[in-house]
């Protein structure tokens, strides 16, 4: 492994825990986060970890992401940075084009002059399950699945993907890609489900829920994922793509009276009383019905499985979120 890794958007939820992760079980190593600092990512998330460099500044900005790869000898990438909010995109696609398509081509670019087709460098471009559209009630994500992406942020995830296998098959870059399924857990920006929830249940306001809450996603703790990225980084094949998921599917009304009953239980309340703040509201523009993955590929070839039950998940996460609310 190459002494200084780039993790980009690494101030972000995703980034921030696998940043937190890899000093852990690399402490000899160094990691320079390159992250524009948007309103999702928090630098507080990474302050004083030591071995570990901020660099604030645009990913789509072609001087700067050569700069930080030729100034640090990055020989190992791991793609984090992108705009992420579906309900963002629906309202302002424009800023998705530029960092989820533009950036991560900026991106390819500056390590295929770099490393000129060095093949002990490595580029790990972590993607979505949403670039493969909306499942019925049966089957799962496959990586094989073909992509059908129907909002602007999984078109704009979609693109970035399709960008990255050509890179591998026309300038022979060694890239890998995963896509997840819905992460939760420590550090997540409070606009997304969970976090929202929580907060929303700690100031006893109300909790929103889409359409008639039958949505399905599958759900997958930071941590697992993270711990899958290092195992795709390390051993995943070039040029190959690996879903990462967490063989746990909830409807989200299911999902937000667990976590009701969650935090209640923290928080000593009677039990039904975050339940009670469940408020339907209209649905989300072209809100895909279910998603699932399949991540046969990458516990047959790596070993890796989710290690963590969702109920020890969530009460870990309300735990995090508890004294970081103000109420």
């Amino acid at each position: 492994m190459a002494d200084t890794i780039l993790v980009t958007g690494g101030a972000g939820f995703i980034g921030s825990n696998f940043v937190h992760r890899w000093r852990r079980e690399h402490p000899g190593g160094q990691v320079v986060v390159l992250d524009k600092l948007t309103y999702a990512a928090d630098p507080a998330q990474i302050a004083g970890l030591e071995g570990v460099q901020l660099v604030q500044g645009d990913i789509a900005d072609p001087a700067l992401a050569r700069k930080v790869i030729d100034g640090h000898g990055i020989r190992q990438v791991v793609h984090f940075a992108a705009e992420s909010h579906v309900d963002r995109s629906i309202t302002g696609p424009a800023e998705f084009i530029r960092t989820n398509v533009v950036g991560t081509f900026t991106l390819l670019e500056a390590v295929r002059d770099a490393w000129a087709g060095d093949p002990g460098c490595r580029f790990l471009h972590v993607s979505t399950d949403e670039v493969y559209g909306s499942l019925g009630d049966q089957g799962r994500f496959r990586e094989d699945t073909p992509y059908a992406p129907n909002s602007p942020y999984s078109a704009s995830k979609a693109a970035s993907d399709h960008l990255v296998r050509a890179y591998v098959h026309t300038y022979g870059l060694n890239a890998v890609t995963t896509n997840c399924s819905n992460n939760y857990g420590p550090r997540q920006h409070p606009e997304k489900l969970i976090p929202l929830a929580i907060t929303r249940m700690l100031r006893q306001e109300p909790i929103p829920v889409y359409g008639d809450g039958r949505n399905v996603r599958d759900w997958l703790y930071v941590e697992d994922h993270c711990a899958g990225i290092e195992a795709v980084l390390a051993g995943g094949r070039r040029g190959e793509t690996y879903n990462i998921g967490g063989d746990n599917e909830w409807a989200n009304l299911d999902l937000l009276d667990l976590l009701c009953d969650t935090v209640d239980r923290a928080l000593g309340r009677a039990p039904g009383t975050s339940r009670a703040l469940q408020t339907f509201v209209p649905d989300r523009a072209g809100h895909d019905r279910r998603y699932a993955i399949d991540a046969t590929k990458i516990q047959a070839e790596l070993g890796w499985r989710p290690a963590t039950a969702f109920a020890e998940g969530l009460e870990r996460t309300v735990a995090w979120y508890l004294p970081r609310v103000p109420r």
